[in-house]
């Protein structure tokens, strides 16, 4: 007989962005909720400036990475990348 197994609540925890152009420079930054990997210095910084928007919109509307919806999730990344 098989166990029943509850339904996980899907909570995301963080993030990994990963630079894929570089210019022979390593760089990693790391934030609350991101961790940003490679990339030339215009990929990075454009990482980085979504990062801090992302977070900055997060604390605007008072909630806690995982206590957020995926898709609402999804919606801030996406205007933190406009």
């Amino acid at each position: 007989m098989k166990a029943k197994r509850r339904a996980a609540k899907r909570e995301v925890v963080g993030f990994l962005g990963v630079g894929l152009d570089g210019d022979g420079h390593r760089r990693l930054t790391s934030t609350d909720h991101f961790i940003l990997v490679g990339g030339s210095a215009d990929t990075h910084q454009q990482m980085q400036d979504a990062a801090v928007k992302f977070s900055e919109s997060l604390e605007r509307r008072g909630k806690q990475l995982k206590d957020t919806d995926p898709s609402e999730i999804a919606d801030l990344l996406r205007e933190a990348h406009e």
